[in-house]
């Protein structure tokens, strides 16, 4: 029914570089060889100016791509690295989607099960409107660990509220349990994770099948008709141990996305069930639980309403094979580099002027004619068309969906860059308008006059001195 209480959509995104898990055991062998038994398949590998906040954006993006962002009453996002613990990421991911300040916005945080959290939220809430929940993670490991081995970056939305769903929420059932077997403190940077089986046996198989009995129960649903069963675990063959404890079919189990992208924290969830709506015909039941402090467990129906995203099949097919360890280490500041003279710049970030042009900076928003149409970024007083001129005759008009090319572009190897050379260069977009643009995910130096590009949310540099992030719009290869 057009009126149906469901998801409306979704999306998802994973960093193009997949860094070959292979590459991770061989520089860490002298070390410590019992890697070599985990050096199988690949990790999603952000890159140095991605985040939980830039990837949430992309994702995003994917999910609204064709809808109307102005029924959208509020957005939570879900994730275990926010950039900052005094700064809410999700108002910064609205205002790059350009979404009205009428909104009410939420960072969802503490636990690997913050995304299904927010997504039973959502549900609570979406009778007053429709809301976007986005979960988004940027994971750091020690080197040489088994986490910097099963971990992964990567983020899914999703969009909940009345219209035509492609899935209906049937029931759900939460379990809170403080049953730590991992966890973070505020001064550290990377997880404690506890012993294995005691994890398995204490948590998996005794938390998750409860909340699955009572989210089954609640849906009146028999576990004997379930078709999809997602639970994100790093550990092998625990999901189908749990799926016959609950009475699923072993048939059912999803594969986890462990050889292709690794584990994506509290975002792991939502991409699997993303990646089953991408699959399920209607009438099939998904079933998505996720461990943290107890469990929340979801009982979904399809509804075989088709719908073409990028999602969870074509954020994995667009890959690039990456065998630099070391860039893994840079990235995630796990080794200090020398970066030269060129590198220090102390400036710091005048938050009055980023707060009066936040649209043009972080959502960019440039300028059209009300008179003869000519689009310009930035906006001006004045119409850049020699022929037109007009004064104070701008309209909003957002630039980073239009499609653009190369018109030119400088490798530049003596700027600093973190991962150099430093691509930039003049973007032209369809329908008139151009800017100056960093470039971003260039591969071996392929780019030309003419390339189709896409305008991506990106960090643009970090200030050290102070630890504010700034961000921007870059261009990257369409």
């Amino acid at each position: 029914m057009a009126d149906d209480l469901g998801i409306l959509s979704f999306g998802a995104y994973l960093p193009r570089l997949r860094l070959q898990r292979k590459a991770i055991a061989a520089a860490n062998a002298w070390f410590s060889p019992s890697l070599k038994g985990l050096a199988r398949g690949e990790r999603a590998m952000a890159n140095w100016d991605e985040d939980a906040i830039t990837m949430a954006v992309e994702a995003a993006r994917d999910c609204l791509a064709d809808r109307d962002r102005g029924t959208l009453r509020a957005l939570s996002l879900a994730s275990t690295t926010h950039p900052f613990d005094d700064r809410q990421s999700a108002a910064l991911v609205a205002t790059a989607l350009n979404l009205r300040s009428a909104l009410r916005a939420m960072d969802v945080g503490g636990s690997l099960r913050a995304g299904t959290s927010a997504l039973l939220a959502a549900f609570d809430a979406a009778a007053a409107g429709d809301v976007l929940v986005a979960a988004s993670e940027r994971r750091n490991a020690k080197a040489a660990s088994v986490q910097e081995m099963q971990y992964g970056d990567g983020a899914a939305a999703l969009l909940v509220g009345r219209g035509s769903p492609v899935a209906r929420l049937l029931g759900a059932h939460s379990e809170t349990v403080d049953f730590v077997h991992q966890y973070r403190a505020r001064d550290r940077a990377h997880d404690y994770v506890w012993e294995e089986r005691w994890v398995r046996d204490e948590g998996y198989l005794k938390i998750v099948p409860t909340a699955i009995a009572g989210a089954l129960k609640a849906a009146g649903v028999e576990p004997s008709s379930v078709a999809h069963f997602c639970l994100p675990c790093v550990l092998p063959r625990v999901a189908p141990a749990v799926a016959k404890r609950a009475g699923i079919p072993e048939g059912a189990v999803r594969d986890t996305l462990a050889a292709v992208c690794g584990d994506t924290g509290a975002a792991h969830a939502l991409l699997l069930l993303v990646s089953a709506l991408e699959q399920a015909k209607s009438g099939e039941r998904i079933v998505v639980a996720a461990l943290g402090e107890g469990c929340d467990a979801l009982v979904f129906e399809a509804t075989g309403v088709p719908l073409a995203r990028r999602g969870v099949a074509g954020s994995l097919a667009r890959r690039r094979e990456e065998t630099q360890y070391q860039k893994l280490l840079a990235f995630n500041s796990l080794i200090a580099l020398e970066r030269g003279m060129r590198a220090e710049v102390d400036k710091a970030t005048p938050l009055s002027v980023l707060y009066r042009n936040r649209n043009m900076i972080e959502g960019l928003v440039g300028g059209r004619c009300r008179q003869c149409g000519t689009i310009q970024y930035p906006r001006g007083r004045y119409c850049v068309n020699p022929e037109c001129n007009a004064l104070d005759a701008q309209e909003d008009q957002p630039f980073a969906d239009l499609a653009a090319s190369v018109m030119s572009y400088t490798a530049d190897a003596l700027t600093y860059s973190p991962d150099p050379p430093a691509y930039y260069g003049m973007v032209q977009f369809a329908g008139g308008g151009r800017m100056m643009a960093d470039f971003t995910d260039i591969d071996d130096g392929r780019v030309e006059v003419g390339m189709p590009m896409r305008m991506v949310f990106r960090i643009k540099d970090v200030d050290p001195a102070r630890g504010f992030v700034r961000y921007f719009w870059k261009a990257a290869p369409a």
